[in-house]
């Protein structure tokens, strides 16, 4: 299990450490461990995770740049850079990029 990508002891900037691509979503996993993970995301405009989907475990995601189109059931909102939302366990949701944006998805494992 790849435990880090993420520079350990010194301070970095998370919206600098991914970069977008055309027409791509881009990941890049910070922290893999048992408990949980903090994957870092740019997705470029006209891209997201549309299809409706659900995990197990609540789901904080943090705007790091730009803002994104977020779904959760059938409400829609805009969460802007500086905010963050937790998308509930079990509970359907989808992302879309009306412009580019990049976020932290933090998900931690409660059993």
């Amino acid at each position: 299990m790849n435990e880090s990508t993420a520079p350990k002891g010194t301070a970095f900037s998370l919206a600098n450490f991914v970069s977008y691509a055309d027409g791509c979503v881009v990941s890049k996993t910070l922290l893999k461990k048992k408990i949980g993970n903090l994957t870092l995301f740019a997705f470029d405009t006209g891209q997201g995770l549309s299809e409706q989907h659900s995990a197990p475990f609540d789901a904080v995601v943090q705007i790091l740049d730009g803002s994104a189109e977020i779904t959760i059931r059938e409400e829609t909102q805009i969460v802007q850079s500086g905010e963050m939302l937790v998308m509930p366990a079990d509970i359907p949701h989808a992302l879309q990029a009306k412009e580019r944006f990049k976020m932290l998805l933090t998900m931690i494992r409660s059993h």
